[in-house]
Order: structure tokens, then sequence, then C-alpha cells
């Protein structure tokens, strides 16, 4: 891990029990006199440095030797609305995502989304916990959801949208913002609606999933 998040991070003394201790002991093998880095999620900028100062059999004791403003997120800002996909689908690339540095996803009920699909939010926000530990991303990915394209397109009108065309995403500049469709893609209603926005495909003869499209999109557009 990069860093650790702790509601008590900030504080002169910090004393960890449990399964953080035994992740600390065991698993990392830190010694007295170690550095570690840890942020509390209320104020994520700040990184706080602490110094092991005692290991005991059910606890460990660190004291604040540092505390710093120092964010670790992308170097610009995208938004992706994706068309509504199976949960586990969405649970598989988000942690790629955080890393990639995503800072929103707004899913939307979209003609071919799989019905009764139900996104826990709470969830995700545990998979991004842990995925931005590793990584050191201070960027946690904002949830969202739009009822249709239509809505999602009045609120977004700088979007641009994934899809099978001739234009590839090298020939689009100042993506922020991108539609991204479900298994099956768009329906016919729904690419009618969409012409009037920038189109674009990967260049690839491959035909990709849903959520290859937003793994290969936002690693395009982001590094």
């Amino acid at each position: 891990m990069i860093y650790i998040f702790d509601e008590n991070a900030g504080n002169e003394v910090l004393i960890l029990k449990g399964e953080l201790h035994k992740y600390l002991v065991k698993v990392r093998r830190h010694k007295v006199d170690d550095k570690i880095a840890f942020r509390n999620e209320d104020d994520i900028k700040k990184l706080h440095t602490y110094r092991v100062d005692a290991i005991e059999p059910k606890q460990v004791t660190l004291s604040l030797q540092d505390s710093k403003v120092f964010e670790i997120k992308a170097k610009k800002e995208l938004h992706i609305g994706w068309c509504k996909v199976d949960a586990k689908s969405v649970e598989k690339v988000l942690p790629s995502l955080s890393e990639i540095g995503v800072s929103k996803i707004t899913f939307i009920d979209c003609k071919r989304s799989q019905r009764n699909i139900k996104l826990d939010f709470k969830r995700f926000d545990r998979i991004l916990h842990a995925s931005m530990q590793q990584c050191g991303s201070t960027q946690k990915i904002e949830f969202d959801t739009s009822s249709s394209l239509e809505e999602f397109v009045k609120q977004n009108p700088d979007a641009k949208v994934f899809d099978f065309v001739e234009k590839t995403l090298d020939e689009v500049k100042d993506i922020s913002t991108v539609i991204i469709g479900c298994e099956g893609g768009f329906s016919q209603d729904e690419k009618e609606f969409l012409k009037s926005l920038e189109v674009f495909r990967l260049d690839t003869p491959m035909v990709l999933r849903s959520e290859s499209a937003v793994m290969a999109v936002a690693s395009k557009v982001l590094l």
C-alpha cells in the first residue's frame, strides 16, 4: 500500500489494533522506527507520516512526524457516461479505472441496458477504498445515475460518443466526457439521437465488450 486510510489520521498518536495491526506486523513486517503514510478520508488531500514507536502483541503505537498537502490525481478530468451493465462487470474494472484516474461515472438507463440492475454504490466505494490505497490516488471516483441518454446529454452537451464509426479516437480532441454503450451497443433510435454529438471508435477491428471499451477509452484519454 502507498498509504493507509484511518479515521484518526492527523492525530498526534495512532493506536492500531485488529486486522490493521496484523497486516502491518505479519504481512508488511514493519518494525520500530519505520515510517508509514496515512490519510483521513475527511481530508484526503493531506498526507500524514507516522513513525512506529512500539509493537505489542495486540496493538501498534505510532507518532505523527509530518503532515502536508500532497495530492495525487490524473492531469485531466474524465467523466464516463456508461449505459448500465451488470454490477459485476463494473466491479471488475473499478480498481483499474481508479488507477487510470477517471473522475466520475454516471450510469445511464439505455434501451439495451439490462433491467432490474441494482448498483451498490457503497460496495463500489469499498472497492475504490482498497484501490486508492494501493495506487496512491487521492481522487475518488464520483458516482451518479441518469434516467436516459437524452437527460445525460442535456446535462453534458459537450459529451463525445464511443461507437463503431469511421472517425478514430486519435482524431478527437479535448475529451472530458464520453458516452459508452452497454452490451449490444446503442439502439437505432439512440444512434440517431447521438448523431448530433462527435462520435468516434478505437483503431481496432475487434468488437469490445462494454467494460473493455470503458477501460480502453479511459486509458487512451488519460494516460
